[in-house]
């Protein structure tokens, strides 16, 4: 397909790498253009011009998120092609056609998605009252931070400058901040009165590092932390050249693994969700990893979630990424643990794993085991790994979380769940096992693809204007950044966010009381299948561990 839509390099505003929109399309059209792309270029997705057709884009004309990238019309154009793989999968379970099914994607709601950590309500109030209040830790009977985020640790995550100058790094202390500070020689008893005078005491020892003594630092010790690239700069790199090999949206059907027969979809009676009886098992930490599943919930299946309590995590994640989830602990440190596991992996359809790749190889949950154990039972898996850099290349297996990502890529994420869906569905066609490879830095470098663009300087100070959006620094954390958009949504879009608005969705009761959550973003013609939780969000480590799967 050709693309028309033009651009002018950004180098002089953005850097080295950047493309700028020429001419800015109201958001709902430019995520019509964008979803043709990203359909046209993503192996294994259909061609079909009909069912491309079925899809339809509402929402404001204008941007409602700061700064200059598009992540929100990208979210829209890969929810709208779940939306059309959903329908795939009701064709070859009902035998209804794709082609007459419809897909909605309202583009403020996949805007107002990318923040949905911090837009749920608990008997009436939002979370920011909640913090402001003092009351959010009162929710939790068990603290998953374990003093993450406090003290000097808030600023452990932050872009810092380097010894050179130009040279931007970015610093994350991951879930051990303190070990991390304590690697470079940083006092982490110190104690200050505020968060600018820990992010002054930390940039001073960072300044002493120049870019490349840092990178080799995080790597002798296994650390997370990148320089801030352009993105020219990054897809100069060898692991930026390696990443642009594979598509954004990476399965693979692994037909080297013994081969396993047709997978008929489930037919179950009293739900018609696309997914509904599929087993998705999902071992994961902090956002990314437990979207994939949350989005393959709303779309119908059966969601284990397994998390350790031993380990840290974000407490406040757990009010919206475990909607429509059960939660069980395990710790496959100890061998009943996980030999519990391995009794639910058995009948698995789907399994998800946010760490380290490889990590869990040790362990017999990698991909070899998987598949193994997928060929002795006569019935292929769905493997998919949440990493931040990709199968492959020099970086492959460092660790990294979304800030990671984006200083990499040169960005300052659905694809996982949306490779999901297209393996089930060449499961239940082809028969065989699948490889999904969700990585963080290649779902930033869509939004950096000249044929998307970046908007002007104009529309930005434009939006920055109309929402009270205040300029971010580099101190800050992602969940302060995140509490200035939802007030700027507050201003610029009235009742978007409130507990009654028709973007939302209310559980009556829950084990937090009245619970109010950000619908899933994708309709579909047949109110029946439309992506919908059925129970609401859940602490982790909630159910008892000898719960089986439905």
């Amino acid at each position: 397909m050709a693309f028309s839509h033009e651009t002018t390099p950004g180098t002089d505003v953005y850097g080295p790498g950047t493309y700028i929109d020429k001419k800015v399309l109201p958001v709902p059209e430019d995520a019509r253009r964008v979803f043709e792309y990203l359909a046209s270029t993503t192996p294994g997705f259909t061609q079909n011009k009909e069912a491309w057709n079925t899809v339809r884009f509402e929402g404001c004309p204008d941007p409602m998120i700061p700064g200059s990238i598009k992540a929100p019309v990208v979210a829209a154009a890969l929810h709208a092609m779940c939306g059309v793989v959903a329908n795939e999968l009701l064709e070859i379970r009902d035998g209804r056609p794709a082609s007459e099914g419809s897909v909605m994607v309202n583009t403020d709601q996949a805007a107002i998605w990318l923040g949905s950590a911090l837009t749920s309500h608990i008997n009436g109030s939002d979370i920011k009252s909640l913090v402001e209040a003092g009351k959010l830790g009162s929710l939790f009977d068990r603290d998953y931070e374990q003093g993450f985020g406090k003290g000097l640790a808030s600023r452990a995550t932050a872009i810092y400058q380097t010894k050179d100058p130009n040279v931007w790094y970015q610093l994350h202390g991951s879930l051990n901040a303190n070990h991390v500070l304590e690697t470079m020689g940083i006092d982490t008893s110190v104690i200050f009165d505020s968060p600018s005078e820990y992010y002054d005491y930390i940039q001073k020892h960072v300044r002493q590092w120049s870019p490349d003594e840092l990178e080799m630092h995080n790597v002798r010790h296994g650390l997370c932390g990148s320089i801030c690239y352009t993105p020219g700069s990054w897809r100069k790199t060898e692991m930026g050249k390696q990443l642009a090999k594979h598509p954004f949206v990476n399965y693979t059907h692994e037909t080297y693994a013994v081969p396993t027969p047709q997978q008929p979809l489930p037919k179950i009676s009293t739900d018609q969700r696309p997914l509904a009886g599929i087993k998705v098992l999902e071992m994961v930490r902090i956002i990314a990893g437990p979207t994939i599943g949350v989005t393959l919930a709303a779309f119908g299946a059966d969601v284990i979630r397994v998390n350790c309590s031993r380990l840290p995590d974000l407490n406040v994640l757990q009010l919206v990424l475990n909607a429509g989830k059960r939660t069980i602990d395990l710790d496959i440190t100890k061998p009943e643990d996980l030999s519990r596991l391995r009794e639910l992996v058995a009948d698995v359809d789907v399994f998800v794993q946010g760490f380290r790749y490889g990590s869990l190889d040790r362990k017999g949950l990698g991909l070899c085991n998987m598949l193994e154990m997928a060929a002795n039972r006569g019935k292929g898996i769905v493997y998919v790994d949440e990493n931040c850099y990709g199968p492959d290349g020099p970086f492959a297996e460092r660790p990294g979380w979304q800030q990671i990502g984006d200083a990499a890529s040169g960005s300052s994420y659905v694809m996982g769940a949306l490779g999901a869906l297209m393996a089930i569905r060449d499961r239940a066609v082809k028969g065989g096992s699948y490889h999904v490879m969700s990585s963080l830095v290649a779902a930033d470098n869509i939004s950096l693809e000249q044929e998307v663009g970046l908007y002007p300087l104009d529309v930005v100070h434009k939006t920055a204007e109309k929402f009270g959006f205040v300029p971010t620094t580099p101190d800050q954390f992602v969940t302060e950044i995140l509490f200035q958009v939802v007030d700027g949504w507050k201003k610029g879009r009235p009742g978007y966010v409130d507990e009654d608005s028709p973007l939302m969705v209310t559980f009556e009761e829950g084990p937090w009381g009245r619970q109010t959550l950000l619908k899933p973003v994708v309709r579909l013609g047949d109110d029946a299948a439309t992506p919908r939780w059925t129970s609401p969000s859940v602490p982790n480590c909630y159910h008892d561990r000898n719960i089986d799967w439905r």
